[in-house]
This record gives C-alpha cells, structure tokens and sequence, in this order.
C-alpha cells in the first residue's frame, strides 16, 4: 500500500485551497440567469430582485446582461432614482444589448431600464455586494428593502450560487479524504 507523506499531503491542501479560492473569487453572473431576464416582468413573483435574493455577489464579480440593444438599455443609478425611476442623469448607461458591469465595490447597486415606462413596471434590479472582509458592505446605510419592491426572475437551476457550495463541499470533502 503507498505511503501518503507529509509533502503529499502539502501539496494535495495547496491545490485545493487553490481551487477554492478561485471558485469563490470573482464570477460572470447572468442578471436573472438566462438571457431574455432583462424585461418587464410578468409577475411581481418573477421579479430580478427575487433572483437576486438568492445569490451573494462578491467585489470583482461582474453582471451581465443579454438584451436588444435596440429596444432597451440598463442604466447604473442612485437609489433615488431606482425608487423614482429617475432615467435623467445615471452614474452610467449601458445600450450595446451585451452589457457587463464589474463589481469593483461592497454596498448596494442599483439598476434601472433606460425606458421609463419599462422601470415603472418592475424592469429594474437592486443588489447588494458584500464587503471582503464577510459584512455586507462598508460606508453608508442602505435603503429600505420595502422602498426597493421591484421585480426579476427567480433563479435558473445551476445558477453561479449552487455550482459553487456544491464544489465547495465536494473540495472539502475530498480535502477530508486526503488528510484521511
């Protein structure tokens, strides 16, 4: 029978918490999981913010959204105009229909379609991004979830969250076998 030595066993922790850091650091999240998400919602229950209660978005995670260009825009906002639907003047617009939006800080986000009409009636997102350090986020406080009801679609199944605590868990138990 082989001899697992001190450096196997080294060596076989390294490149799991290897894997593990890099599983958790820094994912492409597709805004309510499929690419036709990014719409006026057909119910309050299929709401973006629904969706993104189920997920924890990270600093250097980016979102990503799928839409026609043509017809539609997301535009990056205060939370005063996330609750107005305010589409005068946001932080940033995005309309090429392929939009990505790297998280490069914790703290609350805010996102609204670019048609006004379309924000009214739920086409909007709020997520929260939580700090390094395992709070949710560092400066200022957030808002009200109830001054925030919008509406999103509810998670696909093997969206970013369960694939990653699923290999989470399978690393920790094949670190448990290792050390075995």
């Amino acid at each position: 029978m082989a001899k697992i030595t001190l450096v196997d066993t080294s060596c076989l922790l390294s490149f799991f918490l290897l894997l593990l850091a890099d599983l958790s650091c820094c994912k492409e999240i597709l805004v309510g999981g499929k690419h036709t998400a990014w719409k006026i919602p057909s119910s309050p229950s299929d709401s973006l913010n629904k969706w993104a209660e189920s997920l924890r978005f990270h600093v250097g995670d980016s979102l990503v959204w799928k839409y026609d260009g043509e017809k539609d825009s997301v535009l990056q906002v205060t939370t005063d105009a996330y609750i107005n639907c305010n589409t005068t003047n946001p932080e940033a617009s995005y309309s090429n229909g392929d939009t990505k939006v790297k998280l490069e800080r914790s703290g609350p986000f805010f996102f609204i379609s670019g048609s006004k009409s379309n924000c009214v009636q739920g086409e909007k997102l709020h997520i929260v991004v939580m700090s390094s350090r395992g709070g949710f986020f560092t400066g200022g406080s957030a808002p009200s979830p109830a001054l925030l009801e919008a509406q999103a679609v509810p998670p696909a199944t093997g969206s970013a969250s369960s694939l990653t605590s699923r290999v989470g868990v399978l690393g920790f138990v094949g670190l448990a076998i290792v050390l075995v």
